[in-house]
C-alpha cells in the first residue's frame, strides 16, 4: 500500500503540500550548534526551489517561529541532535514527536519543535513536521567559537540531499541544482 502511495506521488506533478518550508535552527557561535544555518546557506546557495518551498535560517528557534509555521503545511526542520551513541557527523531522519516527552535541559534552543508544534495545535494549526538531525561532537554553551568540527561539515552534503530527497518525496518538483541546471529528481 506504502509503495502504491509513494508510487502514485512520484509520477504526479502536485506536491502533497501547498506550503512547506525547511527551517534550520542553531546557533553559529557554538561550533557544531551551527549545523542548521550551514545547511540553510549552502541550499540557499546551491539550489533554487519553487515558490512553495522556503528554505528558513531560524536562528535559536524559540516561538517566535511560529509565525512560519502558520503558513505552512509542511516543516522539515534541520538541526543538532546530542545523545544518539553515534559518532559526529551521523545524519537522523526522525518525527518531532520522537524527541519530545519531558526535558529538564534543552540545550542551547529555548524551545523545542515538538513545543512549537503543541501551541500550534492549541490555536487550531496541524502541519506535518519532519526532522533531519545531525549527531555533534558535543554542544558547550562556555565553548564558544564559530565553524563546525571536520566530521559534522563533511555531513552537511549529505544532510542537504536528504532535506532534498524528503521534500521529492512529499511531491516537490521544480528544485534546481544551480551547478548543473537540472532539475532534482524524486530519489
Amino acid at each position: 500500500m506504502v509503495e502504491a502511495m509513494d508510487k502514485e506521488l512520484r509520477s504526479s506533478d502536485k506536491s502533497e503540500f501547498e506550503h512547506l518550508a525547511v527551517i534550520c535552527v542553531g546557533n553559529e557561535l557554538l561550533h557544531d550548534e551551527g549545523v542548521g544555518p550551514a545547511v540553510a546557506k549552502r541550499l540557499l546557495e546551491g539550489y533554487e526551489f519553487p515558490e512553495n518551498v522556503e528554505i528558513l535560517d531560524c536562528g535559536t528557534m524559540g516561538f517566535a517561529i511560529m509565525d512560519e509555521i502558520m503558513t505552512h503545511d509542511y516543516i522539515l526542520t534541520v538541526d543538532a541532535v546530542e545523545g544518539t551513541g553515534e559518532v559526529p557527523g551521523t545524519v537522523f531522519t526522525f518525527k518531532p514527536e520522537d524527541i519530545g516527552g519531558p526535558q529538564v535541559s534543552r540545550g542551547a534552543h529555548d524551545t523545542r519543535l515538538i513545543d512549537v508544534l503543541d501551541a500550534c495545535r492549541l490555536i487550531g494549526l496541524e502541519p506535518v513536521g519532519e526532522c533531519v538531525g545531525v549527531q555533534v561532537s558535543g554542544i558547550d554553551a562556555e565553548e564558544v567559537g564559530i565553524g563546525l568540527s571536520p566530521e559534522v561539515e563533511a555531513a552537511v552534503p549529505l544532510v542537504c540531499e536528504t532535506v532534498l530527497a524528503m521534500l521529492c518525496n512529499h511531491g516537490v518538483r521544480g528544485i534546481i541544482d544551480r551547478r548543473t541546471g537540472h532539475e532534482v529528481g524524486p530519489r
